[in-house]
């Protein structure tokens, strides 16, 4: 059966007194902040993320940023609302090798129905990749 995580959970995976959803352990990401629309998080990259050019593959970095983002609008919603990714667009300016990545989210704008949200994704000082739009469709539980 599959856990779905409120908002207070995933907070708590910041606290670290919740055990992080199946797709932060599968991508080896951990959260290490999510307060007031910002997040951060790492990242650590292996070979078994790595394409057949030796560089991680892209839908893995997208994963990366659309997970601190996840954080990023958990930690401005309100108790009784939820989200969803609608459009994830991904601009790559580097190729990501094996080791730690930093990521950084952020909430741009909240709106009633849908939020703007960007992340930043840094290797060795310099930024790899960033999700220039991600927009997230809020709902009501």
């Amino acid at each position: 059966m599959t856990k779905i995580y409120n908002k207070n959970d995933l907070l708590e995976v910041v606290n670290k007194d919740r055990i992080p959803p199946n797709c932060d352990l599968t991508l080896q990401i951990k959260v290490t902040f999510a307060k007031e629309g910002v997040s951060k998080g790492i990242w650590k990259v292996d070979e078994k993320f790595l394409n057949g050019n030796g560089v991680a593959m892209g839908g893995f970095i997208a994963s990366a940023a659309d997970i601190m983002m996840a954080y990023a609008i958990t930690s401005k919603l309100k108790d009784n609302q939820t989200f969803a990714s609608i459009d994830l667009h991904t601009s790559y300016h580097r190729p990501v090798s094996v080791g730690r990545v930093e990521v950084k989210a952020k909430v741009e704008r909240l709106g009633k129905k849908v939020a703007y949200l960007v992340a930043e994704l840094f290797q060795n000082g310099k930024k790899v990749s960033d999700v220039v739009s991600s927009v997230i469709i809020l709902g009501e539980t």
